[in-house]
């Protein structure tokens, strides 16, 4: 392999100056640096990773924390997007990621601190896991910078999607269209489906509309089967609802199958709604009526400031950043008026 002192004789100076050149330090000149540069990159230089940590105490490597109830990975259509963007920003940075292993089937397997620790990470992001783990919650309450998405913890960074205002936009538009029996088929228990359940119930309010509770149904996300069912009791209702909101976009589609299986039609005879913003739901017809989150947004903001807790600690301020949508109004929605 190269070494500083291969680039020192090759180029005629000092291995101090070498190190200075390619560490961009101010005290090199320009044409010094370009001539250094250059040899380093001709004979194959490549840094000693290893050396490049002891000296900066950083392996300039972040964990990854992902999993989701559906076992989707990164199939996840709104995680993936979230995830690509922030892995984008971050290797812009010099950092490289590695995904922090969930599988709890594996003999002596490690908390997710303890593999931490063990890769030796400067940050870890953290985004759609049971945020009331003991072993996530031991990960947030350690010493390792930590950004969260979508969950609030004290003293940690978070970027949330503005589901209060995709909520609220979501329910004046089809309040607008002329529908009163409005169904939601929400997520399991979270803060995000919190904050969701209670602006659809607020907005319904101060809408005057009263909504029976049969009209409130669960299902995990991302769970077409489970919305399919939840649909059917719906549909089975006396009265039944003339719009369904879903917990996401690809549970939608689950619903709206119930719904073509019981011989009836998306928008004509029953309207639906969506959340996230998927891209293919832009492409099927009918284009779902949905509200897009914006996974770029949200990636490149959790990258920028876990680097910047990883870089400058006594200067980052811990802060909640919420990241506004967009309403996206397809052909799933009937005008009533």
């Amino acid at each position: 392999m190269v070494s500083l002192k291969d680039i020192a004789s090759e180029c005629g100076v000092s291995i101090a100056t070498v190190s200075k050149a390619l560490n961009d330090h101010s005290d090199i000149g320009a044409e010094t640096k370009v001539r250094i540069r250059n040899a380093a990159k001709t004979m194959g230089y490549v840094p000693n990773a290893a050396a490049k940590s002891m000296k900066t105490n950083r392996t300039h490597n972040i964990g990854v924390l992902f999993m989701d109830d559906a076992n989707s990975g990164l199939t996840h259509d709104f995680f993936a997007g979230v995830l690509e963007s922030f892995k984008r920003e971050v290797e812009k940075e010099g950092y490289d990621i590695t995904f922090i292993s969930n599988d709890r089937s594996r003999p002596g397997r490690a908390s997710y601190l303890e593999h931490a620790r063990y890769r030796r990470f400067d940050g870890v992001i953290i985004a759609n896991v049971h945020f009331d783990d003991p072993e996530v919650v031991e990960l947030v309450k350690s010493n390792i910078p930590v950004v969260t998405i979508d969950h609030i913890y004290n003293e940690t960074t978070t970027i949330l999607s503005d589901n209060v205002s995709g909520m609220s936009d979501l329910v004046d538009f089809v309040v607008a269209a002329g529908h009163t029996k409005i169904a939601y088929i929400h997520g399991v228990d979270s803060s995000t489906t919190n904050l969701r359940l209670v602006t659809f119930n607020r907005k319904l309010e101060e809408h005057g509309i009263d909504i029976p509770e049969e009209y409130i149904k669960e299902s995990p996300y991302r769970d077409t089967h489970g919305a399919y069912e939840k649909t059917l009791e719906l549909l089975k209702l006396r009265t039944r609802p003339t719009c369904i909101f879903y917990p996401d976009d690809y549970a939608t589609y689950g619903g709206m199958r119930a719904i073509a299986e019981r011989g009836l039609k998306v928008p004509d005879d029953i309207s639906v709604v969506g959340f996230d913003g998927i891209k293919v739901a832009r492409h099927i017809r009918p284009r779902l009526t949905t509200y897009r989150q914006n996974t770029e947004e949200l990636g490149t903001l959790a990258a920028k400031n876990l680097v910047d807790l990883i870089e400058r600690p006594k200067t980052t301020l811990v802060q909640q950043v919420v990241v506004k949508g967009t309403l996206l109004e397809g052909d799933t929605l009937k005008k009533l008026n």
